[in-house]
């Protein structure tokens, strides 16, 4: 009797242990967290790179144990500009896009590629959280299967020249040869302003602001520290012509295989990135007025409103209006 008692507590027991390792087992498998690869081509010390880790460490706060952010910099993971069709071969699960990278897809999105349709990053983030921002992320989710969870300010170009002409309209750019991007679309930008637009790649910028081959160059204001085009060139102008963008993006895939509550708190911690770099940046960009100041360069605004009535009505008549939404341009204007 005491045999058979005992064959069947030591049975009871292994069946327990083995219930007890299934469960934990299965527990082990639930708690495994969701991996989400980033890649940019942001060096450690940008605000970008920085908001990422924001980024990453408000899911650990919000959601801990859920998540496992990988964040690869200096474009060792994906190329710059080749990250969406990362994320849309399912390679890549989230990254920083453009709206230069997204109307190479998408042509409607070459509206936020123009010149003096965004007029501030205030005026950037109710645009992009408004009924507009809702329709062209729908699109970029339609077209090209990801998910813009929030924008991000990138920067406002400024004109950077070499001469010490006074400019306060665009018919004081005429003849300046100013360096732009060799795409067209920058290139149409450079014209608009009045400029003789000169492609140049961003490498010989220095030399050829030095050598007299280009008269000026435009860049949000921490690239023309940076690149120590001050040391070469005697104004800067702020135009304000390009507040560029950039948007924090998941794989639709990625995205949809998330839980609703995970969702949630991907969203919100986007939102606390953005906010992060951009009040950042903001305060990056005020800051080097004082420092170009210092360095003996002329600091001023030119007559603002000039230059947007202008580049505003080039772009309406141009080829790339084609593409755009009808109204959209007066609907962007009536944000305030």
């Amino acid at each position: 009797m005491f045999t058979l008692l005992s064959k069947r507590i030591l049975t009871c027991m292994t069946l327990s242990a083995v219930c007890a390792f299934s469960i934990g087992t299965t527990a082990a498998f639930a708690a495994d967290p969701v991996k989400l690869r980033i890649s940019t081509p942001a060096v450690e010390s940008d605000w970008h790179a920085k908001m990422l880790t924001v980024f990453k460490d408000e899911l650990a706060k919000t959601a801990p144990g859920v998540f496992n952010v990988e964040i690869h910099l200096n474009a060792s993971l994906f190329k710059q500009g080749t990250e969406p069709a990362a994320m849309q071969r399912g390679n890549l699960d989230m990254a920083m896009i453009s709206a230069q990278d997204i109307a190479k897809q998408i042509p409607a999105w070459s509206v936020f590629t123009a010149g003096y349709l965004i007029r501030d990053p205030g005026h950037q983030k109710k645009v992009f959280n408004s009924d507009i921002g809702e329709e062209f992320y729908q699109m970029v989710a339609d077209d090209m299967n990801i998910e813009i969870l929030d924008v991000g300010y990138l920067g406002t170009r400024q004109l950077n020249l070499a001469n010490d002409k006074k400019i306060n309209t665009l018919s004081d750019l005429a003849g300046v040869k100013l360096r732009m991007p060799g795409s067209d679309a920058w290139l149409f930008l450079g014209n608009a302003l009045g400029a003789d637009a000169t492609p140049l790649a961003f490498g010989e910028v220095y030399t050829g602001l030095q050598t007299g081959t280009i008269d000026g160059q435009d860049n949000p204001l921490p690239t023309v520290k940076a690149a120590k085009f001050y040391e070469v060139t005697k104004q800067i102008v702020l135009t304000q012509h390009l507040v560029d963008a950039v948007f924090l993006s998941m794989s639709k895939e990625t995205y949809d295989e998330l839980t609703a509550d995970q969702q949630e708190k991907v969203q919100a911690a986007a939102a606390v990135a953005t906010a992060f770099n951009n009040e950042n940046r903001i305060a990056d960009e005020a800051s080097l007025v004082d420092f170009f100041k210092n360095e003996g360069l002329n600091v001023y605004e030119p007559d603002v409103a000039a230059f947007r009535d202008q580049v505003q009505k080039a772009y309406l008549s141009s080829e790339f209006a084609k593409d755009w939404p009808e109204g959209i341009v007066d609907r962007v204007n009536a944000i305030q």
